[in-house]
């Protein structure tokens, strides 16, 4: 699972952001939830690899803040993370749309790689629900299940191919 890595990165290559500030602001941009148990061992890890500064503010009468700063160690590590797909993750939802998102980042082959791997993993989902939907034996709600989650993936097949054209252009 890499989108909460990919998050964390991206927010903290707008600015410099102690860990609350930096998961409130993954949380209000995007609506997904990076709890402390995922947060700060990523920024550790990161800190580690030399991806992340960690510098301390000293308060009165408070802790101190550990401020988290990208390097640019940290800017090619985020590329590399934007810029691959694995194909175990190409069926998740939040893994792909988490890349698509920062799009921006990439150039046209990443952008191409990246759609082909997601319609790749939907084209392998499509065939596994349609040899279940011989399977329903005319059920009405598991054959409703399958028909709806068929027409979910044709709709996005088209949404890819569209994307892909659009990946090429830009």
């Amino acid at each position: 699972m890499a989108y909460p890595e990919i998050l964390i990165l991206r927010h903290l290559s707008r600015r410099p952001a102690h860990g609350y500030e930096l998961r409130k602001r993954v949380e209000e941009t995007t609506g997904i939830v990076i709890n402390n148990n995922s947060l700060y061992p990523a920024l550790k890890r990161f800190v580690e690899a030399g991806a992340v500064e960690v510098t301390v503010e000293q308060h009165e009468s408070k802790p101190p803040r550990h401020v988290y700063t990208l390097t640019d160690i940290g800017r090619e590590l985020l590329h590399d993370l934007l810029s691959d797909l694995p194909t175990a993750q190409a069926g998740d939802d939040l893994e792909f749309l988490t890349r698509l998102g920062q799009f921006a980042f990439l150039d046209a082959g990443e952008r191409t790689a990246i759609i082909d791997t997601r319609s790749a993993a939907l084209e392998s989902h499509r065939e596994r629900l349609a040899a279940l939907e011989g399977r329903t034996s005319g059920e009405f709600w598991s054959s409703a299940v399958v028909s709806h989650l068929r027409e979910q993936i044709e709709a996005e097949l088209r949404w890819l191919k569209e994307l892909r054209a659009e990946a090429t252009r830009t």
